[in-house]
């Protein structure tokens, strides 16, 4: 692992490799495998600057020439030399301009890459914490400041730096004393520059922070719409977006204003004034030519350039680090959960057990206190509580979407801290209340855990499921393709196709949270046919408040404020525990 590289729940053999430990070396880390593209930017670069002098050095030429009668051969001599060498620039820069674009291209797509697999492998308990449209700010906007740092922000910086070298080199051939108001301008300007830079870099990263608000709170908005609408808070919401919208525009004039007292632009009209007067008092000391006035003039101007691009290009470059700063504020967080690649990995039988288990999120109370209980293979638990008990974040402990605060939390008899996660994962299926479905098709959906699943296989789970009836009642059938998280569907057909899925990933341990809530009592039946098949021989944990389904388990666990109320069978329970009996007949 390299410095700065942050530990993940998952890595993928495609990871790509990088130093984090700061945005500029970061990126760097991500350009120096395209050293043929920087090569041919750098030779580009620097050619058109020396081209660029070629200019006014034959203009001047062709005064001095022309003033002292000297016309034979002029048009052959430098007019043709210069077409020549100005069409040679043209080609440089092309050169430069296309490697830098290729280059910001292939770094977006790198570190794209990189930064979605860095999600992928973080943990629940990272991404419970952190909003999805700053993360999406982050992942589209901030990497897309990044492509705009090489092009246009880079190939502008770069071919604006030569355009302040070159005439530091030319001005003296025509007098040294020529050197001095081009080195006096880009002392100062350099100086300027650093304190243009360190102002600026407070004020662009505030810029993309504001931006990660207000898409933070477009992306809950519109997440939560259906809520708003019930609710009449339309108004409401748009005031909100309104004062987050005008806090991120008051940052942009900001850095408007910034840009706006940029004072190379004051130093480069001295230095032009300067430098002519000194070029003209040379001249009437019979020092140099009027063509070389001319020509020395012309130089001058070579620094308009880098100071009216620098405006711009800067801004975008401060930006582009400014974005990678938060993309590596987020991949360089630590994860909760560690894969343990070396872990135990031996086919899972289904035992459970808690051992004293304590838990609670981050930044709240406790949810589980003292949680004590064994199951073993192929017996079933019904997990009942009232609501905000602790019965989800109980089953979540079991495949590690969270891990105990103390206590140990073991499968066949091992913790589940030192089974290989993705062993533990693929042992255990979990259908829960709030089904996620892609916008994929539903033989996509069924097959998610399963991808080598062929389709005859999905139709059986579907079958199991009881869902098959209403997927052939759609045109497409298996291949209709859902809209976002499956909004296209009722809640008792997607519980139906999350069951499905779990069928066919065949788990030793399936954890049901509440996954039959949204189906009418007709389809229940059907479906808690097919659970009780799918338990046969599995692990089986059922957070539920049907009756049906608490009566067929092995074991019953009450939890009542994060605590075991009650542990033992139905029979038992309905004598023993008045919690027990109070919740039943609820």
């Amino acid at each position: 692992m390299n410095a700065g590289q942050a530990s993940a729940e998952f890595s993928i053999d495609k990871a790509i490799k990088t130093q984090r430990t700061g945005p500029v070396r970061w990126i760097f880390s991500h350009t120096i495998g395209h050293w043929a593209l920087i090569l041919i930017a750098l030779v580009g670069s620097v050619g058109n600057a020396i081209l660029a002098a070629v200019l006014p050095m034959i203009i001047g030429k062709v005064y001095t020439l022309m003033q002292s009668g000297q016309r034979d051969n002029l048009f052959m001599n430098l007019v043709i030399w210069l077409l020549v060498s100005q069409i040679i620039r043209v080609i440089l820069m092309f050169g430069r301009n296309f490697s830098f674009e290729v280059l910001a291209q292939r770094v977006e797509k790198s570190i794209r890459e990189e930064l979605y697999i860095n999600l992928l492998g973080k943990s629940m308990t990272f991404h419970s914490s952190h909003p999805v449209g700053d993360i999406m700010a982050r992942a589209t906007n901030d990497v897309r400041e990044i492509n705009l740092l090489f092009s246009p922000g880079l190939t502008l910086v770069l071919g604006s730096l030569n355009f302040l070298i070159v005439p530091l080199f030319v001005a003296p051939t025509y007098h040294p004393q020529l050197i001095l108001t081009p080195l006096i301008f880009v002392v100062f300007y350099f100086i300027a520059l650093a304190h243009y830079l360190k102002t600026l870099r407070p004020v662009t990263e505030d810029v993309r922070e504001r931006f990660g608000l207000l898409n933070t709170q477009l992306s809950e908005t519109l997440d939560g719409i259906e809520t708003v609408k019930a609710a009449v808070q339309e108004s409401y919401e748009y005031d909100r977006f309104a004062e987050t919208a005008q806090k991120y525009r008051n940052a942009i004039v900001l850095q408007g204003r910034l840009e706006a007292r940029f004072i190379p632009m004051l130093l480069l009209g001295i230095a032009l004034a300067l430098g002519l007067g000194h070029a003209l008092l040379l001249y009437m000391q019979g020092a140099i030519t009027m063509g070389d006035v001319v020509a020395y003039f012309g130089i001058l101007m070579m620094l308009d350039f880098p100071t009216f691009i620098s405006l711009f290009a800067y801004s975008q470059i401060s930006l582009g680090i400014a974005g990678a700063r938060r993309i590596l504020d987020l991949m360089n967080q630590e994860t909760t959960l560690d894969q343990n690649i070396q872990g135990y990995a031996k086919p899972m039988l289904g035992s459970i057990a808690f051992k004293q288990v304590n838990f609670a999120y981050q930044n709240g109370g406790p949810i589980l206190q003292n949680i004590h209980f064994e199951l073993n293979p192929g017996e079933t638990l019904a997990v009942v509580g009232q609501t905000g008990s602790g019965k989800s974040s109980l089953a979540k402990l079991i495949n590690r979407t969270y891990d105990v605060d103390s206590g140990t939390v073991l499968v066949d008899g091992v913790s589940v801290k030192d089974w290989k996660l993705e062993n533990l994962r693929a042992g255990i299926s979990i259908i829960e209340q709030d089904i996620f479905l892609f916008s994929r098709s539903i033989e996509e959906n069924i097959a998610f855990g399963n991808q080598a699943a062929t389709h005859e296989m999905v139709v059986d789970a579907a079958k199991a499921a009881q869902a098959h009836e209403f997927i052939l009642s759609f045109p497409e059938a298996y291949q209709t393709v859902l809209g976002e998280r499956g909004v296209t569907l009722s809640g008792g057909q997607r519980q139906r196709l999350a069951l499905a899925r779990a069928f066919l990933t065949n788990p030793r341990i399936l954890i049901l949270d509440d996954s039959t809530s949204a189906i009418d009592s007709d389809t229940e039946d059907k479906i808690q046919k097919a659970i009780f098949k799918a338990a046969e021989g599995r692990t089986t944990l059922i957070i539920t408040h049907r009756l049906s389904q608490i009566r067929w388990a092995d074991k019953i666990l009450v939890l009542q404020q994060g605590k075991i109320k009650a542990y033992g069978d139905h029979d038992t329970l309905m004598k023993t525990s008045t919690t027990y009996r109070d919740l039943f007949h609820e």
